[in-house]
């Protein structure tokens, strides 16, 4: 039987980079959307749930048989600004609830640089990093084997990646700095693999001046 990961906010810039990457892993993602939402051709054929992530009931039929869930949803730019506590704290602390009730046990949370600092221009975005330290709070004590993935800032860029290696910190010890979209996909997905990310904060940037290690070799030298 195939191995199912669940990914909530897979049709986002980096939720949909994250399913590519787990098909590449050989790991069938299982797309968990928002009724409107459009994905990629490169994941047509993949399992499609479209639901709202408040409703328990259907976000717990999704999960079921899942041995994982990648948290990639994120509150959008918008004129409400109630959109990050309703997205990135309590979406997240009801997608740890499901998880809990239906048996999922492993969870990488896609979170945020700077999360839970009061003083950042980011904070002008409904407090944004604040509830984003919530939700991270509320997996912490949750449990679960977890792993919080904290990106810099977030691009778009394909090329030139493979030459481009990943600056690893522990919580709040980064505060700039950049990383590819598909850089942090492939560091979710490389923490799934990764027993010793389990319980810990991974702050991400990336460099060209950074050797490119895996995952696994890289935490026991990181400074966490």
């Amino acid at each position: 039987m195939a191995r199912v990961v669940a990914v909530s906010g897979a049709s986002g810039k980096t939720g949909y980079r994250i399913a590519e990457e787990l098909l590449a892993a050989g790991v069938q993602p299982r797309l968990l959307l928002r009724r409107e939402s459009a994905v990629p051709a490169s994941l047509s054929n993949c399992e499609q749930v479209r639901l709202s992530i408040e409703n328990d009931c259907a976000l717990d039929q999704a999960l079921l048989g899942a041995e994982a869930l990648i948290i990639a949803t994120g509150a959008r730019p918008s004129i409400d600004l109630s959109g990050p506590m309703r997205v990135d704290a309590w979406g997240v602390k009801r997608q740890i609830a499901s998880c809990q009730r239906v048996n999922v046990n492993r969870v990488v949370l896609v979170s945020s640089l700077c999360a839970g600092r009061w003083r950042h221009p980011l904070n002008l975005f409904g407090l944004i990093l604040v509830w984003k330290r919530i939700g991270e709070r509320a997996l912490e004590r949750s449990g679960l084997n977890w792993t919080v993935v904290r990106p810099g800032g977030l691009s778009e860029r394909e090329s030139g990646l493979e030459q481009e290696g990943i600056r690893l910190t522990g919580p709040d010890q980064q505060d700039k700095n950049s990383i590819p979209r598909r850089l942090v996909a492939q560091c979710c997905v490389d923490a799934l693999e990764t027993p010793g990310s389990i319980g810990r904060i991974l702050e991400i940037t990336s460099d060209e001046n950074v050797p490119r290690v895996a995952l696994a070799e890289a935490l026991p030298s990181a400074a966490l």
